[in-house]
């Protein structure tokens, strides 16, 4: 029975006077998804564990998905956020996992403002830290500059990044998300590099299986493997169900393996990230 591990889950609190939200961009959904409601959801999906990824739209705060990790260590861990641009939030990489339930660091560079940030130099500090102190990093980089995150892999091949949703942010449309995927497929020959098979019902132009995901599915199985393809759901944004998005892989696509499933939907993300939950009781 293979163990399902969420790689990508956003929760988050309303903004109010007391934990106000930065102007940025509005949350996937009213009212806020909290950790009490997706452990209902994974209940009733067969989900094990999830991966909690702060929103941006909360700004570089931890709080929530720290909280929910030191309730519920089993079945929930965290990358979090920081400034990257700030020094004191980058000293705090050294001792970043020591934080219980921390497991990595998560950034987006999808918008304007922050793209600039990979090109000019300003983050090196972020990846050398990171790669000194055995910090994995998660990265939403659009496919026509995952060149920049192929020469950070270069220089640090002791750093494990993740390209999230296959390389391909919520503002690409349609016709254009898979027209540079060689663009990720090329990162598969650094072996430090993975890529998370995410928010893929957002991705696809049809409705449920989503065949029109399986020829780049495939492509991108080819290149890195099912040990460096995580399965992840952004479930805040879904346009299906949970159970949906989970039969999408394990029932929907006739060239996985029972072995390549096992890895794809848990066993491989746990593995890059160094996470160990513990496995439920058996049943007496």
């Amino acid at each position: 029975m293979i163990r399902l591990i969420d790689a990508q889950v956003h929760i988050w609190a309303a903004s109010t006077p007391e934990r106000p939200w930065p102007a940025r961009h509005r949350p996937h959904r009213e009212p806020p998804l909290g950790a009490d409601e997706l452990l209902r959801l994974m209940d009733e999906a067969g989900v094990a564990g999830a991966i909690l990824v702060p929103p941006s739209w909360e700004g570089e705060r931890n709080d929530l998905v720290l909280a929910a990790a030191a309730r519920h260590p089993d079945r929930f861990a965290a990358m979090g956020r920081i400034d990257p641009l700030d020094p004191q939030a980058v000293a705090t990489i050294a001792g970043w996992r020591s934080q219980p339930g921390m497991l990595g660091l998560r950034f987006a560079f999808h918008r304007a403002g922050l793209v600039e940030q990979l090109d000019d130099g300003s983050l090196d500090a972020v990846w050398r830290e990171a790669e000194a102190h055995g910090v994995p990093v998660m990265l939403l980089v659009a496919h026509a500059r995952l060149d920049r995150v192929d020469a950070i892999a270069a220089r640090h091949p002791g750093l494990r990044l993740v390209i999230d949703h296959l390389g391909v942010p919520s503002s690409v449309p349609a016709a254009e998300r898979f027209t540079q995927l060689d663009r990720l497929l090329a990162l598969a020959r650094r072996p430090n590099v993975a890529v998370k098979a995410s928010a893929l019902p957002f991705l696809a132009t049809d409705d449920y299986p989503y065949r029109s995901l399986h020829p780049h599915l495939r492509r991108v199985f080819e290149a890195f493997g099912a040990r460096r393809m995580f399965w992840g759901t952004d479930l805040s944004r879904l346009p299906c169900t949970y159970r949906d998005a989970i039969r999408q892989v394990t029932e929907e696509i006739p060239w996985l393996s029972a072995e390549d499933k096992a890895w794809i939907m848990g066993r491989g993300i746990c593995d890059w990230l160094g996470w160990q939950p513990a496995e439920p009781p058996a049943a007496v």
